[in-house]
């Protein structure tokens, strides 16, 4: 199906300029039609929204015309392979809003657009109900409805030309067939059908631009990530691990129902600055230094540091992560050490100081002296960029699919762009996760160009009205449309106050929120369920004795560990179909400001979840909730059952309003299913 050919509502089509002295001439083809305020669309079409394999893209627009005939409406969609345009209806709503939607059958580019016209068949039908229903002669308008129909029949092809040829002669007929019995033909749903498949849109005008819609599998739009160190997966104290002890490490992440094993960069560890214990300047004999000052002699960002072990063993690492469900997620931190084999071989690669020195990377007053930022702006800058890509696509041939860049936004976005574009073509289901913890409108920038999923404020959001407010811009504004959050109450760059000082109690309060405020989410391992909480100095967010700089040993059968409850919440996750989305979030009022309520539902099955929260690790925290009954799809004069995903009991509650007491020591939340209706 080819779309038509737009007209301009200034010229018109054929317009040859102006006649004389008269003006303009006018438009051969005027446009009756206005098509506006359509979405989603993001920046005039600039970027694409994002989806997920298998959901319908509901599209809505303003749609009118000016005269009084009906107006008919549909979607115009294909995947970006697809040579010819697909249709789908839309409906009218109220006040001139039509909405349609379409499947999303594959992975990759899907484009849209919305087309309308004035029906005459339509305007015809409705015309002919009214006379009807006036008792009116129609004898002339049925005979003009067989004309309509004629010309449809010239547009049909098999059976369906034979069909409403028939339909016409019957409506032209007057002398052979009844009029109750022609009026009959005319209104009945069989004629409407084949006409709305072959519709006059001789006059239809289409949006003046083509918009996407990317499409990813679902681990973009739904996964759990567990983040470890390879190297302090070693069975030893103070032995570098190597890719077969991470492997039985596995069977641990995979039990407590990940999706995802995020790794630091793997690459072997330059020694040029090499930074010491808790960040110092220089390390003593034998500490391994920052994993992100990347490259060595013995390899760059294509090679495994020779102590994890050889490639080989990496791809044994990835092929026993997929036996267990896991995929494995690489850090992308494009930037080197001095030792790197890049600044041999391509020092134009790097910023040059007058002295003849590379640049280290600086963010006063702090100093990193063991990393080379590339310059991206170098006039060698196309040869750099092919060498980035061809790093990504070298981990894609080891089995890797998902990466997480480290600062993107200290690149260029037109890089990113480029890149992300190119490898998806070649490789559609692979994600990219932003790294960038900086302003508002540059992380969604970064997710606007393409990166899948983002990084958030989540870990310094803590507060009720802090929450409530930040969540309701991610899900409720045009955000929702192109930012995929991926919640991290703990990362080894930050160790937020409120876990340096809540204990194990903030630590399960945090879980339980970043686990079903977000359909992503992940924790640093084992540092979050063992509780670690020391910082490095009062006031900071750093680690005291971090595994950026040296090998940590932990214990992970500690009693004290929150795996059970870590498990518990994965596995709650994994059977809430209403969890596994983030656009359906809906904040409910609590009269305690230590309490936070929210629920999700899920259209498909009419799941509903109610999740409530003690934001407070130290007292235990009651008050009235009060829910949204209507929204929820409740009946307020019914009771009601929730079930406690999380604690297993069930409850009856009554009304909208209902009590909650939360002890953090013993139970800092409720994960409630909606039941049904008790006694029903």
């Amino acid at each position: 199906m080819n779309r038509p050919s737009r007209v301009d509502p200034e010229r018109g089509a054929g317009n040859q300029g102006s006649s004389g002295g008269a003006g303009p001439v006018p438009p051969l083809s005027p446009s009756r039609m206005v098509i506006e305020s359509v979405t989603p669309e993001i920046d005039g079409g600039r970027f694409s929204v994002k989806r997920t394999v298998g959901e319908e893209l509901y599209v809505e627009a303003d749609i009118f015309a000016d005269g009084d005939g009906t107006v008919s409406a549909q979607i115009l969609y294909r995947h970006e392979r697809e040579p010819e345009w697909r249709c789908s209806p839309m409906g009218q709503l109220s006040n001139d809003r039509w909405r349609g939607s379409f499947r999303l059958g594959e992975l990759g580019r899907y484009l849209y657009c919305v087309e309308a016209w004035v029906d005459p068949f339509a305007t015809w039908r409705r015309d002919l109900e009214k006379k009807v229903a006036a008792d009116v002669d129609v004898s002339s308008d049925l005979a003009l409805g067989g004309v309509l129909v004629e010309a449809a029949a010239q547009r049909a092809e098999g059976a369906d030309q034979e069909s409403l040829r028939d339909f016409a002669r019957c409506l032209k007929e007057e002398r052979d067939i009844a009029p109750h019995i022609r009026i009959k033909l005319a209104l009945g749903g069989d004629l409407e059908f084949l006409m709305n498949r072959y519709p006059d849109r001789r006059g239809a005008v289409s949006y003046p631009r083509e918009l996407g819609v990317w499409v990813d599998w679902e681990r973009a739009s739904f996964g759990s990530w567990y983040e470890f160190f390879p190297r302090s997966a070693g069975r030893e104290p103070a032995r570098h691990g190597t890719f077969a002890e991470c492997e039985a490490r596995l069977s641990y992440i995979a039990g407590m129902g990940f999706d995802v094993v995020y790794l630091p960069p793997i690459h072997p560890v330059g020694r040029t600055n090499r930074k010491g214990k808790n960040n110092e300047m220089s390390a003593a004999p034998g500490e391994p230094g920052s994993p992100w000052a990347i490259g060595s002699p013995e390899g760059g960002h294509k090679s495994v540091h020779p102590e994890l072990g050889t490639l080989e063993d990496f791809r044994k690492f990835v092929a026993q992560a997929k036996a267990l469900g896991l995929e494995v997620a690489l850090d992308l931190a494009f930037h080197t050490s001095p030792d790197h084999p890049y600044c041999l071989a391509h020092p134009d690669w790097f910023v040059v100081r007058p002295d003849g020195t590379i640049q280290y990377a600086e963010n006063p007053p702090k100093k990193y002296e063991d990393i080379y930022p590339f310059n991206f702006e170098t006039e060698d800058w196309q040869k750099l960029w092919l060498e980035l890509k061809g790093i990504v696509l070298f981990w894609i041939h080891q089995g890797v699919k998902i990466f997480r860049a480290d600062n993107p936004h200290t690149k260029p976005f037109r890089f990113w762009e480029w890149l992300i574009t190119q490898v998806k073509k070649e490789h559609p289901d692979v994600i990219f996760l932003s790294e960038a913890f900086t302003r508002p409108k540059v992380m969604y920038h970064l997710a606007k160009l393409g990166f899948t999923q983002s990084y958030t404020y989540f870990t310094w959001r803590n507060t009720k009205r802090e929450l409530e407010q930040y969540f309701t811009e991610l899900t409720q504004s045009p955000v929702r449309e192109f930012f995929r959050p991926n919640l991290w109450p703990n990362t080894p760059d930050i160790l937020h106050e409120t876990l340096q000082s809540g204990g194990p109690p903030a630590f399960r309060a945090r879980l339980v929120l970043a686990a079903t405020l977000g359909a992503n989410y992940g924790i640093y391992g084992p540092a979050f369920e063992l509780c670690e909480s020391r910082p490095r100095e009062k006031g900071g967010e750093e680690y005291l004795n971090s595994e950026k700089y040296e090998l940590r040993h932990w214990d992970i059968e500690r009693k004290e560990s929150l795996c059970d409850l870590i498990t518990r919440v994965n596995m709650i996750r994994k059977e809430c179909q209403a969890l596994r989305q983030d656009l359906s979030l809906k904040f409910h009022p609590a009269d305690n400001k230590e309490l936070i309520a929210y629920s999700k539902q899920d259209a498909g099955s009419g799941e509903t979840v109610i999740v409530i929260v003690n934001l407070d690790p130290r007292n235990a925290q009651s008050g009235w909730v009060e829910l949204d009954l209507a929204a929820l799809g409740l009946d307020l004069a019914r009771p009601y059952e929730l079930q406690d995903l999380l604690g297993g009991a069930v409850y009856t509650w009554r009304g909208a309003r209902n009590f909650v007491k939360l002890d953090p020591n013993s139970q800092p939340a409720h994960i409630f299913r909606v039941v049904k209706p008790a006694g029903k």
